[in-house]
């Protein structure tokens, strides 16, 4: 007698796999082969800045056209083997992680375009498009990951790559930022581990769509306050979140101004999506336990990063509390837990990773231009390169938080969450950092760019402009028509809130209690 056919549909997704579904997972695997490709056309350095362009490109392309599929068809899935979560793991993107994989290779694409011209012959053979490409299949891989260990993997491939870069062209400043970044990442990252282990021990699984079930199918399957400190401190630390900031500063102004770039609107930001995850959708209660520390965190980091703007004489490190004060930003969204208060921080996240991306941009053309970081040797900008000039302006706007540009709405949207629940001072805080930044920027348009040139000697005009002009453009474009993703970012916030699609994408016909 033959032995019955076994029921597997409980352990397998049946469904064929959809166009959309090999959208979520065909970033990496572009990403990991351009790399390849890239180390092995090491000594030819005019192909490498071709390639990765393209390849970038592509991806911009591919991003795009999985957060159309997300917005028509809702959170979408890929499984390994079709094998359903405990047993496989899955990818899945929902409108949160789509618009960040979106904004984070527009950002990618512009500090490529940057490097073209930044990026010497020598450290393209020392690998840089190709750590570049390593870094985008880490950072993807992280947002579009549907398991937290797999998260973890994520975070180590985007590690490796980002020490590369640091070390590209071994002077001894670049090797000093970069054992600070790698001291601090990898206590952040050990302790995630951690974290995750604990995690595994009180649940039996690490799939979010399948802790999702677990935590609110009863009251009593929660996360202990122990693992939510330890998920928050650990990411925290990679997000420079006050007071764990201070590596950021010492660390990003080191290595070559595209991978600052890069640094800046990339890294902070999928520390802050995790948050965003763990915090909303998983943990929503632990969220709200914790509120008070997340809230003066979120404060703190922004009035030390404004403040710590104001103080500093080098332009790079100027940026670099600027990305602190943006942190703070996006942690008072996730304090607020409000629709309003969610929506603001990623609409803030999807900001800083453009504007953070093209300041640092930016202050490597003034930079170039004059041969100086140094505020103190600054001037006459306006009059030799007037485009550049305002490019700067508008920029300086959109990171103050001014209209009409993309800096103003997010802003706008948290101070209005803050005051709604009665957080006068929150959003005094939000106001105040705002106004400091602005002195800040003001600062450095006023020295850089109006008071007369102390020498007649100028760098090339053309430097960053390209890859500055994008960026501005979308920034632009964003704050002058911001109805669409004001509208996806409050679809985002309640998406993320609410879970059921989320859940239903992983285990077909079936959404979370």
């Amino acid at each position: 007698m033959a032995a019955p056919i076994p029921n597997l549909s409980a352990a397998l997704n049946l469904a064929a796999p959809t166009s959309a579904s090999w959208l979520t997972i065909l970033p990496v695997p572009l990403c990991f082969s351009l790399a390849a490709i890239l180390v092995i056309l090491r000594r030819h350095s005019i192909l490498q800045p071709v390639i990765a362009t393209a390849g970038l490109l592509l991806l911009v392309g591919l991003n795009a056209a999985l957060l159309v599929a997300v917005i028509a068809e809702g959170p979408v899935t890929m499984v390994m083997g079709r094998w359903l979560p405990p047993f496989g793991i899955a990818f899945t993107v929902d409108l949160t992680s789509a618009l960040f994989t979106l904004a984070a290779s527009v950002a990618a694409l512009a500090a490529c375009l940057f490097a073209s011209g930044d990026i010497d012959a020598a450290a393209r053979g020392q690998g840089f498009y190709a750590f570049l490409l390593l870094l985008m299949a880490g950072v993807c891989g992280a947002l579009t990951t549907g398991d937290i260990f797999n998260l973890y993997v994520w975070f180590e491939v985007t590690l490796i790559a980002a020490f590369g870069l640091m070390a590209v062209g071994e002077e001894p400043e670049q090797i000093d930022g970069a054992w600070t970044y790698a001291l601090m990442n990898l206590v952040g990252t050990a302790l995630f581990l951690a974290t995750v282990g604990l995690l595994y021990a009180r649940f039996g699984t690490l799939n979010m769509a399948d802790l999702a079930r677990e935590i609110r199918a009863g009251e009593g399957a929660q996360p202990g306050m122990t693992l939510s400190v330890l998920f928050l401190f650990a990411l925290g630390l990679k997000a420079a979140a006050f007071p764990l900031q201070m590596w950021l500063p010492a660390a990003y102004h080191t290595p070559r101004l595209t991978v600052s770039a890069l640094f800046a609107g990339l890294m902070t930001k999928v520390a802050i999506y995790v948050l965003l995850r763990l915090f909303v959708m998983l943990m929503p209660l632990q969220r709200e336990e914790l509120s008070l520390l997340i809230v003066t965190a979120g404060a703190a980091s922004m009035l030390v990063g404004a403040l710590g703007m104001l103080a500093e004489d080098d332009l790079r490190r100027v940026a670099g509390f600027g990305v602190i004060a943006g942190v703070g930003n996006m942690l008072s969204g996730l304090a607020l837990g409000s629709p309003g208060g969610v929506s603001g921080a990623i609409l803030y996240a999807l900001h800083s990773m453009l504007a953070m991306t093209a300041l640092y941009i930016a202050v490597a053309g003034i930079g170039r231009r004059l041969g100086s970081f140094s505020l103190g040797q600054a001037g006459g900008l306006y009059a030799r390169d007037p485009l550049f000039a305002f490019l700067c302006l508008a920029l300086f706007f959109a990171v103050s938080g001014l209209p009409p540009l993309s800096g103003f709405w997010p802003k706008a949207i948290l101070t209005k969450a803050a005051l709604d629940i009665g957080a006068w001072w929150l959003a005094g805080a939000i106001l105040l950092s705002g106004f400091l930044t602005t002195i800040a920027l003001a600062r450095i348009f006023l020295l850089a760019f109006w008071r007369p040139a102390a020498t007649a000697e100028i760098g090339p005009a053309a430097s960053g402009t390209a890859a500055l002009t994008l960026l501005v453009a979308l920034i632009a474009g964003f704050g002058l028509l911001p109805e669409g993703v004001l509208s996806l970012a409050q679809e985002a916030a309640a998406s993320l809130s609410a879970a059921d699609a989320y859940v239903g994408s992983v285990f077909p016909g079936e959404a979370s209690p």
